[in-house]
């Protein structure tokens, strides 16, 4: 598995497994054990996902010895704050099963930002975590939460994807030192993505399905990447993207695709903050 080195010298496969929406807890469990069966080394969670009980499981169940596992857990909006970052780490540590993390995230841009990170740079430095980061950020709150801190966000994990393309703020995030991670790399299945004309060329090009183009035009572009699905084969084929190249006609066709815009919400959007503010999941 490649790997891509962070700002602190952390070593993060650039495959990962995400649990997003796998919320029956003996679905969960399994489809993390199958994932690490498959290959893959990097799993991701988060409070909200009301999993990281069962992906401890299965984490625990892989027999792979937990130094060759990359875990990443997020804090939701409601622990937002240094106190809130301590205690509800500790729990999630509990439910996860593990001593430590490899990587955790300040889940959404909102509450005690800098309250939170503040506790994540004391946590990191006791060695409870590996490396620490975002997730949803815009770049300007990216860039200022790196500018004002000790520790500049290892990682920020946003939505990338081929109708969402992120170019320019990727590049500036990497100016800054920080890696982005995409999430929703499919778009959730959104405009017909696994039918769209274009990404159906080049995978037929290839003999490759129209997901692992994307995962590897991801790849190629030095893009962590979370992929999520509870079937086996599906698991197998996301990782079978390491023998085969994009050209610069692909990645122009593909470039096509961008429509500048989220295919989910906007974090600006005053609703969907107000909505966060109040999803209280007591984690």
């Amino acid at each position: 598995m490649k790997t891509v080195k962070l700002n602190n010298g952390v070593e993060i496969p650039i495959l990962g497994f995400g649990t997003y929406q796998i919320t029956e807890p003996e679905e969960a469990e399994k489809a993390v054990r199958e994932a690490i069966k498959a290959g893959y080394r990097h799993i991701d969670t988060a409070q909200s996902y009301m999993n990281e009980e069962a992906v401890g499981k299965g984490i625990a169940e892989s027999g792979v010895p937990r130094e060759e596992l990359f875990i990443t857990t997020k804090i939701w909006v409601e622990n937002v704050s240094y106190k809130g970052v301590v205690s509800s780490f500790e729990r999630s540590l509990h439910r996860l099963g593990l001593e430590y993390v490899d990587l955790l995230l300040i889940h959404q841009p909102f509450n005690d930002v800098y309250g939170a990170w503040l506790a994540m740079e004391e946590l990191q430095k006791a060695g409870k975590i590996r490396a620490i980061g975002i997730s949803n950020f815009a770049v300007d709150k990216a860039v200022d939460l790196a500018e004002f801190n000790e520790v500049v966000p290892q990682v920020n994990q946003i939505e990338i994807n081929p109708f969402q393309q992120q170019s320019k703020n990727i590049e500036a995030l990497k100016s800054e030192g920080i890696m982005p991670e995409a999430w929703a790399p499919f778009a959730e299945g959104k405009n017909d993505i696994f039918k769209n004309p274009i990404l159906i060329k080049i995978a037929k090009k290839y003999n490759k399905s129209v997901a692992q183009v994307i995962l590897r035009w991801l790849v190629e572009q030095d893009i962590i990447t979370l992929s999520k699905t509870v079937k086996p084969e599906r698991m197998k084929e996301n990782l079978a993207i390491f023998d085969f190249e994009l050209t610069e006609a692909d990645k122009n066709d593909i470039a096509t695709l961008n429509e500048g815009e989220s295919q989910f919400f906007s974090h600006a959007d005053p609703e969907m903050i107000r909505w966060m503010a109040s999803r209280k999941l007591g984690v």
